[in-house]
């Protein structure tokens, strides 16, 4: 939740275990100088560190925020991404989940926007309450917060769509409360290279409730749009 690297685990391993080489970079989503705290901001830090890592060209992956920070990044970046998988991305339209008026210190009306994010309330435990809280009761999280969710909201990219002609995976919750369904469809209409594929019983994270399928459906689309990868022999890796 809120962009913790843990929401990715389960993917990281299956692409892992299928030979893909995986970078899951840290957004530092509260931790940008107040100044470069906006989506864009983002997008700079995603290309110094694809730069570091010396890569030419990725596959981007990202859920809600990540979504949209790949979709920006690809728009600034074209030849350096060969394809995208985007779950729940923002760049169109969210439903606001109270962060600019959220009761911080409420842990049931906490709760209560946290269940937004899942179908299956039971993901909501008292861990993922907590965390939440303390980031809320962070005046400076808090803030950065803020300022990132109102940026998504400025940066939208509805009207660029039809310049990322790059193979993209749109792998949406039927149930997604905050970019329902029809976000989806709406970027499948102005993406030129992209599919989509729905799961049911299913919120805004597909990853963390499906992991499952949304890991088949990713590792189907690499292997038809980059290819699968040989094994490393043990006399590559010495």
């Amino acid at each position: 939740m809120l962009g913790d690297l843990s929401n990715w685990t389960r993917t990281i391993t299956a692409l892992s275990e299928a030979n893909y080489r995986v970078l899951a970079p840290v957004l530092p989503v509260y931790h940008l100088p107040l100044k470069e705290s906006h989506v864009l901001g983002l997008v700079t830090y995603t290309h110094r560190f694809l730069e570091a890592m010396a890569m030419d060209q990725s596959v981007l992956i990202g859920n809600s925020l990540g979504g949209h920070v790949a979709l920006l990044y690809a728009l600034q970046h074209p030849r350096q991404v060969a394809a995208m998988v985007l779950s729940g991305a923002s760049g169109i339209y969210e439903v606001e989940i109270g962060t600019s008026t959220m009761r911080r210190r409420d842990r049931e009306f906490i709760r209560e926007r946290a269940a937004m994010t899942f179908y299956d309330p039971s993901h909501v435990t008292d861990e993922l309450v907590d965390d939440m809280l303390e980031i809320v009761n962070n005046r400076a999280t808090a803030l950065r917060l803020i300022r990132m969710a109102r940026s998504t909201q400025q940066e939208t990219v509805t009207d660029r769509l039809h310049a990322l002609d790059i193979p993209t995976l749109l792998i949406w919750g039927r149930d997604d409360r905050i970019t329902p369904p029809d976000v989806a469809e709406e970027f499948l209409h102005r993406l030129p290279q992209a599919q989509l594929r729905f799961i049911d019983r299913c919120g805004h994270a597909p990853m963390i409730e499906h992991p499952e399928l949304f890991n088949q459906y990713t590792l189907d689309f690499l292997s038809e749009t980059i290819g699968t990868p040989r094994p490393v022999t043990s006399t590559e890796r010495l």
